[in-house]
């Protein structure tokens, strides 16, 4: 399997409280802005609505390795989304989907978030240099 050097998949999964959603709404659209122009090593980054609870939502981001997840925890933009919706949230938990490093795992659960990582068993990353 590759090493921690490549690209995975984390999945934040959402559930606002009652009556929060806009408020939400608008500050998760900030935060993905200001990732877009600050992380390059954020190669997906994408927010969806649950199609069965109005108040479900996930983040789905491909990382370009595991230093990007942990620039990602250390951007202001990012630690200012988590302050300013914390108090909107039910829930909030990660899934990761890959090799990640042990430094990046320790780091995301150490804010608190429940963090599930699957252990990958095999797969590839396919090369897409020219």
């Amino acid at each position: 399997m590759a090493d921690c050097g490549t690209p995975f998949v984390l999945l934040a999964r959402i559930t606002v409280k009652e009556g929060m959603v806009n408020e939400y709404l608008s500050i998760a659209a900030e935060a993905d802005k200001a990732v877009e122009k600050t992380e390059e090593g954020m190669l997906f980054h994408n927010f969806d609505a649950d199609p069965d609870d109005a108040l479900g939502f996930v983040w789905t981001e491909v990382y370009a390795n595991s230093a990007a997840l942990i620039f990602h925890l250390e951007n202001p933009p990012l630690q200012k989304y988590l302050a300013d919706v914390s108090p909107l949230l039910d829930s909030f938990t990660v899934e990761l989907y890959g090799e990640v490093s042990a430094e990046a795992i320790n780091m995301l659960r150490s804010t608190g978030t429940p963090t599930t990582h699957f252990q990958s068993k095999f797969g590839y990353v396919r090369d897409l240099t020219p």
